[in-house]
């Protein structure tokens, strides 16, 4: 079938409105309320209908909506839904953390920056360092995105469409930093949720309706068929619960947007959120599924080509520039999160609390290393994107790397016995044993495969009882964590190991939890948890309006 193209005109067309746009709203920031701190937290007084727009469009972004694709093209009809459904109980299950976060350190701007105050220097920078790499890869994922769609819909190359949309995300985030990438989100999510609720019917009709149930059957495998497929859930959302939940604690992104949001409105923002993510990930997902049904073969046999071609497969130009813009928001709103992310530790956790001495870093430097952060970042971010890495495979291996750091940054807000060789020492042991099984490194057989079962099935249980703790309290979560682990062990045992993907991620948990708890429980020494906002707070001394 041809695909519909833009055209190169109305495809530039197309980006100069959209991106100059955004850029005019920056404007409104003006230069003379320039501030170091709202600059990364965008004066901690962010109201509910921003703030919630700006955190549901962040954790919705290009590669997100791409990925969920995949999973429907790859899984069936129940891929979508383990991507889109655990992504969206993620924002709803750190919730209670956020909370616990704020009132502990209600001016502070980066969870690393909290852990420098917690247990020092070398905690906060692996943290800081793991946030790095995130959102650097996070970056490219986007650029890769919105790179794939240009070249689908105009004669443009990838490596044009990478540069342009890399261009404009950078043209309007450097003039003010998070306050720009929460304004412009408000305006961006309004269009992709409006675009969603045409584009996906539209794409539907258009290839055959409730007819291509029938006809494509035979296009699916009785895996793909089964909703509630086990090859799904072992390979796609198993490993994704994980991924995500650690997403959601290591990602500095969504951190920023905890410390914006007035502190009243942290439940009402996270809960529109889970609703707005999983309704709009699930219904793009279905595209992926869609095509599965009709036979559809992604071009180069690139799965990042696939929603874009589809669209282009069966839309006319007035469904595709609605398309267009909904993949182009939803890219530029998360990856406009990731340089405001990177930006605030550049500027936070390597100048502000270890290269200036204490009380004397200077806003107008931060400034500087905050706007030269950007730039930097978004050169690396195009290099990499330039290998057109698989972005479902990307995500979930980010996420299976920050799940060592779930259980020590959580415990290290409730467990004043948490120290900081326990946090270090456990994220280090519990990356040692994540790389050699993630990369097939060590072979899962015999004895060895019998210890990765066992520790994985306790990470079932670490996983479980983390989401329980932050609502019901340790017991309850220890409780339900025994539980889950208890009932997984027969089921567990001989049978994990041969999900690599799935392992590699529960043994992170599993590990770092041991380790973390080992040592803490050898330390006598109690922590005053008050000591965090008193070494956390501003750097500017006159606050500024956002």
């Amino acid at each position: 079938m041809q695909l519909q193209q833009l055209g190169t005109p109305l495809t530039i067309f197309l980006l100069i409105m959209f991106f100059g746009a955004t850029f005019v709203v920056t404007l409104s920031i003006g230069k003379k309320n320039e501030n170091a701190d709202a600059y990364m937290t965008a004066g901690n007084n962010v109201g509910f209908g921003v703030s919630a727009a700006s955190m549901t469009a962040t954790w919705i972004w290009a590669s997100s909506l791409y990925a969920s694709a995949t999973s429907g093209y790859t899984y069936g009809v129940s891929g979508p839904i383990h991507y889109g459904l655990w992504g969206a109980l993620m924002i709803l299950f750190i919730y209670p953390f956020g909370r616990r976060i704020r009132k502990l350190a209600p001016n502070a701007h980066t969870l690393a920056e909290i852990l420098h105050a917690r247990h020092g220097r070398a905690s906060q920078l692996i943290l800081a360092g793991s946030n790095v790499m995130g959102s650097l890869l996070s970056l490219a994922s986007n650029f890769i995105a919105g790179g794939a769609l240009i070249s689908i819909v105009s004669p443009l190359s990838f490596s044009s469409g990478v540069l342009i949309t890399a261009a404009g995300v950078l043209l309007y985030t450097l003039w003010s930093g998070l306050r720009a990438s929460i304004l412009t989100d408000f305006i961006q999510v309004c269009a992709m949720l409006g675009a969603v609720v045409i584009i996906v019917p539209a794409v539907f009709l258009a290839s055959g309706g409730i007819g291509v149930f029938e006809t494509g059957r035979s296009n699916l495998s009785p895996e793909q068929l089964d909703f509630f497929s086990s090859d799904a859930f072992f390979n796609q959302g198993a490993p994704y619960i994980a991924a995500v939940l650690a997403y959601a604690i290591g990602n500095q992104t969504i951190a920023q947007r905890l410390f914006a949001v007035r502190e009243d409105k942290i439940k009402m923002t996270f809960l529109t959120a889970t609703v707005g993510y999983g309704a709009t990930v699930i219904g793009v997902g279905m595209l992926g599924v869609l095509a599965l049904y009709l036979g559809v073969e992604p071009i180069n046999g690139d799965m990042n080509n696939l929603v874009p071609q589809l669209a282009a497969s069966y839309l006319g130009v007035g469904f595709m520039c609605l398309f267009f813009i909904m993949i182009i928001g939803s890219m530029a709103s998360t990856a406009d999160s990731d340089l405001s992310a990177l930006s605030s530790i550049m500027m936070t956790d390597v100048y502000g609390r270890n290269i200036a001495k204490p009380g004397c870093a200077n806003p107008k430097h931060m400034l500087f290393i905050g706007r030269v952060t950007m730039i930097v970042a978004t050169g690396i971010a195009v290099y990499i994107a330039s290998n057109r890495l698989n972005i479902l495979e990307l995500l979930v291996l980010v996420g299976a790397i920050w799940g060592a750091l779930v259980f020590p940054v959580i415990a290290s807000f409730y467990w004043p016995r948490v120290s900081n060789l326990a946090f270090t020492s456990s994220v280090l042991v519990a990356l040692a044993v994540f790389f050699p099984v993630r990369f097939g490194f060590v072979e899962l057989t015999g004895v060895s495969a019998y210890v990765a079962d066992v520790l994985a099935v306790f990470g079932v249980g670490i996983i479980a009882g983390l989401m329980v703790f932050g609502f019901l309290g340790a017991r309850i979560g220890i409780a339900v964590g025994v539980v889950i682990a208890a009932i997984s062990m027969p089921y567990g045992i001989g049978f994990l190991h041969t999900y690599p993907v799935l392992t590699a991620s529960l043994l992170a948990y599993a590990v770092s939890a041991l380790v973390c708890t080992a040592v803490s429980l050898a330390n006598k020494v109690e922590f005053d948890f008050k000591q965090i906002r008193q070494a956390t707070g501003n750097f500017d001394e006159e606050p500024v309006l956002s």
